[in-house]
């Protein structure tokens, strides 16, 4: 253990271990597809929302545990004092204890399929915990080439949104697509922003990601760019009445998107001071799609 390790409360490091913030990259695609279904439909089944919102969460688990020890592997969190690996000193606890947490999630995805004897929903939460796996884990590691982002996006906005707009309605929807491009973006800002202040240790353990790739200054400008690009479009979508005028209401993240932007311009490249973005990021994120569904359900 290092002198940084012991200097730093246990507490301070399991807290940052398990991210409580985060999940609600997890938890925002289920509100926000169920509230397009809700606005449709004048459907919702309270039942079926609890469940997937449980699984959700217990699916982005086993994808935080997983990608712990994944990383062990490869040696990159060597300097992550907050890895759960590095924090228990043992890998094998937490690969399966994360699959705990994946079987335990698939198992309410099951329980929904069931009750809607239909199995799409199990078939493209599937297809996301697939997209997760490939972004990790052997032989693929794609987040290693730079892709963690795309399949950030198609994971958590057009699948996991479909997927909740289908557990509740059974059908398909365009207004919903789109609004998972929203989702999808905001959420992908999330990991975005969490390589900028890695960059030496990604560079060292051989990950190519974004930041690596383009560099923090020029990472910083992309950010900007797509943290930017949520608004016009909600207010496009809007114009084109496909969107109620309520979704409007997602502008309330605008002062954190503001201030996520500033700060990594000004610290793109200190990775101490540049290391809090993402959590900024996720207060987009949040108030963002929180918004949203709340636009649409007062619509």
């Amino acid at each position: 253990m290092t002198q940084n390790q012991i200097s730093i409360p246990k507490n301070k490091l399991w807290l940052a271990a398990i991210k409580p913030p985060m999940y609600s990259v997890a938890i925002m695609p289920i509100w926000v597809g169920s509230a397009v279904a809700f606005a449709e439909t004048k459907v919702f089944n309270g039942v079926i929302f609890a469940v997937f919102m449980t699984a959700a969460i217990l699916i982005l688990a086993w994808e935080n545990i997983s990608n712990d020890v994944f990383d062990a592997e490869t040696g990159i969190d060597k300097n992550k004092h907050h890895s759960l690996v590095n924090l228990t000193g043992d890998k094998q606890l937490m690969f399966w204890l994360g699959n705990l947490c994946l079987g335990s999630g698939l198992l309410g995805i099951i329980v929904i399929a069931l009750l809607q004897q239909d199995p799409a929903v199990i078939a493209i939460i599937l297809l996301c915990c697939a997209l997760g796996y490939m972004y990790q884990g052997p032989p693929f590691r794609l987040g290693y080439q730079g892709l963690g982002e795309i399949l950030c996006f198609f994971a958590f906005g057009p699948l996991g949104m479909t997927a909740a707009y289908y557990s509740q309605t059974q059908t398909w929807s365009i207004t919903n697509l789109a609004a998972s491009v929203i989702v999808g973006i905001v959420t992908s800002l999330v990991l975005f922003c969490s390589h900028f202040h890695q960059v030496k240790d990604d560079i060292a353990a051989g990950k190519k990601s974004p930041i690596v790739r383009l560099g923090t200054e020029t990472g910083a400008k992309v950010l900007i760019w797509f943290t930017a690009s949520i608004y016009p479009f909600n207010l496009l979508l809007v114009g084109l009445g496909i969107f109620p005028v309520w979704t409007l209401l997602s502008s309330v993240s605008l002062p954190f998107a503001f201030k996520l932007c500033r700060h990594v311009q000004e610290n793109h490249s200190y990775p101490d001071k540049v290391s809090n973005s993402k959590f900024i990021a996720v207060a987009v994120q949040f108030w963002s799609c929180l918004m949203l569904g709340v636009g649409f359900i007062l619509s």
